[in-house]
Parts: C-alpha cells; structure tokens; sequence
C-alpha cells in the first residue's frame, strides 16, 4: 500500500487538498484554503519529480504565497463588511423575542430568540406578560434587557 502511495504521490496531495478545503468550511477565514492550494503546488510538482523533498518545499512556499496574496484579496471579496459584521452576543441586540416565561415586575423571565431560550428582565422593571413580542437592548453575560414592542 505505502508503495503504491509512493509512486503515485499527486494523490496524497489530493488529498491533502481536498481534507483542507473540507476544514475551511468550518471556519471562513481563508486560512486553510491557502494550505488546499500549496497542496495543489505539491500536486503539480509530483507530477515532475518524484523527489518528496521538493514537493514539499513548493507546498510550503505556495502555501506561504498565498498567505501573503491571496488570502487577503479572498477576505476583502468575501468579507467586505468584516468590521460590520456582527458574532456572538452582539448579534442579539436589537433582535426580536416572544416571552416563554413572565417576566414579573422587577424580576426575571424567559424570552425565546430563534429557538433559544434567554433569560431576561426590563431596564425599568416592568412585568411582560407570555407571549408578547420584546426587543433585546442589551446583555449582561447570560442575561438579556429587553423591552415591549
């Protein structure tokens, strides 16, 4: 097996390739895209020399190249509101809720976003009674302000 592997090494970087691309999904940075390309670099070289010390010298430097040159065109395309875009607690501010649980006056309910179940209170202590709609207007850690709509 590791002979046939040996003689037909364009496959191992297919491989490699294609493992990468695979993992670049689960980030979209673009930063193990740059690898699936250098594995496509050791793919070509294989199929001019059977030397593994060269394949992986041109692996390394068109990975490395295309870290420097096409990653950040890459993200400049793909991302072109990067400094916009919202993640994690900042992405439920402003969204709209349905309360699952009162929210009793100065105390604390529950209030469903997209199928998670937050718990929550008001800025000025107001009950909010099952079912009503609410806006987020802040998070403190696990806990969300929000307001009747």
């Amino acid at each position: 097996m590791l002979s046939y592997f040996a003689q037909n090494l364009w496959q191992v970087w297919l491989i490699v390739s294609i493992i990468c691309l695979i993992l670049e999904l689960t980030n979209g940075d673009f930063f193990i895209f740059c690898f699936a390309i250098g594995g496509i670099g050791g793919l070509a070289t294989s199929l001019f020399t059977d030397s593994l010390s060269w394949q992986i010298i041109i692996f390394a430097i068109v990975s490395v190249l295309s870290l420097f040159f096409i990653r950040p065109v890459m993200l400049r395309y793909f991302h072109k509101k990067g400094h916009e875009r919202k993640s994690n607690a900042e992405a439920l501010i402003g969204r709209i809720g349905k309360v699952t649980d009162a929210i009793p006056e100065n105390g604390y309910g529950y209030v469903q976003i997209d199928g998670d179940s937050w718990k929550a209170h008001t800025p000025d202590g107001q009950s909010v009674e099952v079912g009503m709609k609410v806006k987020v207007l802040n998070m403190d850690s696990i806990i969300i302000t929000v307001k009747r709509i």
